[in-house]
């Protein structure tokens, strides 16, 4: 029997950006996947704050050469790689000059964020998918960490349905408190509509105010309550459309947890099938 194959999508990671919870949780995960003798992929975006030499960071020329549409407009996909210190696992770094060159990640230095953050997450949920084509490689599992991976649950399950590499794939969104600020406007729809989408296909995401994680939600497959006291609405709503939904674990309990959810929806689609 082949081995579990779990993908690791997120916006940080320590030691290479610590911003959140997320950083911790997005390091630990996949090391213990990992040790439990599941195959995984790590993939991130390259912010101009990591430091290339300390890190060593290098390119894959293989996967690099891809260009990414936004906007009707092309942008050169690069890929990096670096070894995880301590631990034999990689971490694949998405990057491009015009969306991750700059020394900050999603806000200026006044604290404003960037105008161009709906356009850097369209490429960088692009550019996953089309990695993990060159991969050759399909996840029997996609976890989603941030709202910079907000679009990758639509994605999947809409322009990219056909693709046979993620057509049994689970998907699955971790919800937190870090939320961007609201730069999201109704060209955003306009802007997220690869591939013939239409605006219809991102209605979830809403129109005069766009909310990502509701967007994100009515995608996925499951959702894991990645922040202690989280409370919304959204959760509720998860629950009675019959999708399966983790509680909050403790930094003692959620690795195993974890787990152990991935193996019940794995088990539950071969019930099904």
């Amino acid at each position: 029997m082949s081995k579990t194959k779990v993908l690791i999508v997120t916006q940080e990671m320590n030691p290479y950006t610590v911003a959140s919870e997320i950083s911790e949780i997005a390091r630990r995960l996949p090391q213990h996947i990992q040790e439990q003798g599941m195959e995984i992929r790590i993939l991130m975006p390259k912010f101009g704050t990591i430091n290339e030499r300390r890190h060593r960071l290098h390119e894959v020329v293989r996967l690099s050469g891809m260009n990414i549409i936004v906007d009707d407009d092309d942008f050169p996909l690069i890929i990096k790689v670096a070894s995880v210190q301590g631990a034999r696992m990689q971490v694949y770094f998405l990057d491009n000059e015009d969306f991750f060159k700059r020394k900050a990640t999603f806000e200026d230095a006044d604290g404003n964020a960037f105008k161009d953050n709906p356009d850097r997450m369209i490429f960088f949920c692009k550019g996953v998918i089309e990695t993990v084509k060159k991969f050759g490689w399909a996840p029997d599992i996609v976890h989603c960490h941030g709202w910079m991976t907000s679009l990758l649950p639509l994605y999947l399950k809409t322009a990219y349905k056909s693709e046979p590499l993620f057509q049994d794939s689970k998907v699955i969104t971790s919800v937190y408190f870090n939320q961007v600020a609201n730069v999201f406007s109704e060209n955003f729809i306009t802007k997220a509509s690869i591939n013939d989408l239409e605006a219809a296909d991102l209605a979830s995401f809403g129109t005069d105010e766009i909310s990502l994680l509701n967007g994100a939600v009515a995608f996925s497959d499951a959702l894991i309550i990645g922040s202690e006291g989280y409370e919304d609405d959204i959760v509720d709503t998860v629950k009675e459309q019959g999708k399966p939904v983790l509680e909050y674990q403790s930094p003692e309990a959620y690795l195993s947890a974890y787990v152990n959810f991935y193996k019940s929806l794995l088990e539950q689609e071969e019930t099904v099938s």
